[in-house]
């Protein structure tokens, strides 16, 4: 193989090195865009369930209430 086609070749496969980062680095930020909204979604769920407990927590039990179907 002479250096020419060497070079050649190094060159070609630098080129799919970079093609290949490339794909890799818009997956990257994808799944990293994903698992922000996903975390917050997650914390809004969290506040939501607490808000939700303190609010049941307030409530008066209601004790001896007639069913509806009396």
């Amino acid at each position: 193989m002479s250096t020419e086609e060497r070079l050649i070749d190094l060159e070609i496969r630098l080129s799919r090195q970079d093609d290949l980062v490339d794909t890799l680095n818009t997956q990257v930020y994808r799944q990293q865009k994903k698992i922000d909204e996903l975390e917050a979604l997650c914390t809004a769920m969290a506040k939501r369930l607490r808000e939700l407990a303190v609010t049941a927590a307030q409530r008066q039990p209601v004790l001896d209430e007639r069913p509806p179907h009396y």
